[in-house]
């Protein structure tokens, strides 16, 4: 008796060492955030990998709905609403889907969660649904890979490439009506943002002249700061003001010196050359 009882204490013992065993999970799983617009983009999906198989019309059918990953479902979360195809999509988490083909794939946004194989899925609970073009590439991909790519401050693209394809789903956000009515409010308070709010319009094709107002208040109040002063200079230079462009250009490059800065005398040396032209 004494025997068996220590047999299966043995027995369980082995068991239980088996079941602490970790191994690297065949596919892995990788999470990615982006900042995008005046929020971010996250997406985590799971990785497998060629291993020597045929991957696109085979592993993956063609026109078959497919996880876009391996293991659990591919989610991504918005933190602001974007816009995917003609679609706005609210800010929120949601799953990521495609139907693969040979020359055009379709992208799903949809508010399912678990979807892991094609007889989950419900076109109902598509929020968004793109058809998008496939590219060949060069290389085989060997881990399945997607990354965010051409990331502007309003457009970025998802790429998603494995073997020999790869697809772009193009994602855009507006953020102007919200920048705009911060620089409304924030202009009706005391610690006012001039040199962000001019450097904003500068960049946007908005009024240069305000743009150039606040870039004067802003020199007025930290009259040292030699990148407000080269900034200043480069507004100067989209008006036609060459003149007043060179001596900004110039004490911005004067006290970028003074400050060791080589970056920013670098950048005046090379304004100053284009106004010499």
């Amino acid at each position: 008796m004494k025997k068996l009882l220590f047999t299966s204490i043995a027995a369980v013992s082995l068991l239980m060492a088996e079941a602490q065993l970790k191994t690297p999970a065949p596919s892995t799983t990788q999470t990615i955030k982006q900042d995008f617009g005046l929020g971010t983009i996250e997406l985590s999906y799971s990785r497998p990998g060629m291993k020597g198989r045929k991957i696109f019309g085979d592993l993956v059918p063609f026109g078959n709905v497919w996880r876009t990953g391996a293991n659990n479902a591919t989610l991504i979360t918005f933190s602001d609403a974007v816009t995917i195809g003609d679609k706005k999509v609210p800010a929120g988490k949601y799953g990521l889907l495609s139907i693969p083909d040979k020359n055009n794939w379709i992208l799903i946004i949809t508010k399912q969660l678990d979807v892991t194989s094609p007889a989950a899925y419900k076109q109902e609970s598509d929020v968004a649904r793109v058809e998008v073009k496939t590219m060949k590439m060069g290389e085989k991909v060997e881990t399945f890979t997607m990354q965010f790519a051409d990331v502007k401050p309003t457009s970025c693209e998802l790429h998603i490439m494995w073997e020999n394809t790869a697809v772009a789903l193009p994602i855009t956000t507006d953020v102007d009506g919200k920048v705009m009515a911060q620089i409304d409010n924030l202009m009706n308070k005391d610690n006012r943002p001039y040199f962000n709010a001019a450097m904003y319009y500068m960049d946007n094709g908005k009024d240069l002249n305000q743009a150039l107002t606040w870039f004067d208040k802003a020199v007025e109040l930290n009259p040292s700061a030699f990148w407000i002063h080269h900034q200043r200079a480069n507004c100067l230079a989209k008006l036609g003001k060459k003149a007043e462009a060179k001596a900004a250009a110039e004490k911005s490059k004067e006290l970028a010196a003074a400050a060791k800065n080589g970056d920013y005398v670098t950048l005046n040396e090379k304004l100053l050359a284009e106004l010499n032209k």
